[in-house]
């Protein structure tokens, strides 16, 4: 963004601030940045596959995927014919399988639209599945040096500080303001850099809890800092309540040993993955009462349940669940699905070549194991 754009308000504060930016936080990234697999390359696929992985990820959970995907899917190009399921297998546990079903969905287009290389500009990124404004500023800047500024978490905690910005990010109008200031203090030379650096602050330095500040190279622009603000910058509004569901499944076994299993639907939450069947507990109802029903309802089949086999506590970004199963016996009834889903009979060792929820997996767990009392899991802390 070319200073005479620059509001005369805003205007001495930017002089003020743009070579703590442009110079100081660009040579401490130099000394003081993670050596991270996806840093040192410029291939747009693996670029574009860490800002996938690293969306509602942390950098070391995200790291073992990262290598496993690559090594099943080393380019574009085998991504794009791989099937959805092995693609799925392979992001197994990481969750928001949105971002793996996006990726596959994106590899194709890219095969069939741009010769098998990653658009190069914003207008043709933001075309494709899964890819919004921040994942085509972050991997255009880092592969193509386009001067496209980033804005996550990281950077509009970093910023707030710097700037003593008091309004509620959460609003859309405040993040577009941080916004234009992260285009205002962008180099036009070398924004990838500065993109990866910013965000590199935030994640190490500028935490949302007890910022290093004495290790901040922004230190002496900061208003947060000269103010004692830091733990009140950035202004978060508080999120709704999350609500709390008891989901129950039924592991249903035939007699000839086999399990079945059913497929989400592409769409939605957990879409494209295996489960066991089952569903939301309905008031005034028992956990084997839901078991039953939802069996029944979707599979068209009755069971008979012989045991509680595993207890999971699970937390989404925007509810939880206790998720309960039941060993189940077949009854009466064929299955067959309610929603026109496929499904499988399949042997306990075989459930582990099929991609499943992480709740669905520590019950294949607690299958596996099983002792007289069901197993608790609560991944919710």
């Amino acid at each position: 963004m070319n200073h005479s754009e620059i509001p005369h308000s805003d205007l001495q504060l930017w002089h003020q601030i743009r070579p703590y930016f442009q110079v100081d936080l660009l040579q401490w990234f130099d000394i003081q940045a993670r050596d991270l697999p996806w840093r040192r390359t410029k291939d747009p696929y693996r670029i574009w596959l860490s800002e996938m992985m690293l969306q509602q990820t942390r950098v070391d959970q995200a790291m073992p995927y990262y290598h496993a995907f690559l090594e099943a899917f080393p380019t574009v190009f085998d991504l794009a014919k791989a099937p959805l399921d092995a693609v799925l297998k392979r992001w197994e546990g990481l969750g928001y399988y949105a971002r793996a079903r996006n990726l596959h969905k994106a590899a194709k287009q890219i095969i069939a639209n741009h010769n098998g290389i990653f658009p190069k500009t914003a207008e043709e990124a933001l075309a494709l599945p899964g890819i919004g404004p921040y994942s085509a500023a972050a991997i255009l800047s880092i592969a193509y040096q386009v001067p496209l500024a980033v804005l996550d978490g990281n950077v509009m905690r970093v910023l707030a500080r710097v700037l003593a910005f008091e309004e509620d990010i959460r609003l859309p109008q405040n993040r577009k303001t941080l916004w234009i200031w992260a285009t205002r203090l962008l180099p036009t030379e070398y924004p990838g850099r500065f993109n990866e650096a910013i965000m590199e602050l935030g994640a190490t330095v500028c935490t949302p809890a007890k910022p290093d500040c004495r290790a901040c190279p922004l230190q002496p622009a900061c208003s947060a800092y000269r103010n004692n603000q830091q733990s009140a910058l950035p202004c978060v509004s508080k999120k709704p309540k999350i609500p709390h569901y008891h989901i129950a499944i039924g592991l249903v076994v035939n007699n000839r040993g086999e399990y079945l299993i059913s497929r989400r639907p592409d769409d939605g939450l957990l879409g494209g993955l295996w489960e066991f069947p089952g569903g939301k507990q309905e008031p005034n109802e028992s956990l084997e009462e839901t078991c039953k029903r939802e069996l029944q309802e979707e599979m068209g089949i009755e069971v008979g349940i012989t045991e509680k086999v595993a207890l999971v506590k699970h937390a989404y970004t925007h509810f939880k669940i206790t998720l309960h199963a039941f060993l189940c016996t077949l009854g009466r009834g064929t299955p067959v699905s309610a929603n026109g889903q496929p499904f499988r009979w399949v042997m306990e060792d075989e459930l582990e070549h099929f991609a499943f929820p992480k709740a669905n997996i520590k019950v294949i767990e607690a299958l596996r194991n099983r002792k007289s009392k069901p197993t608790l899991f609560d991944e919710t802390n």
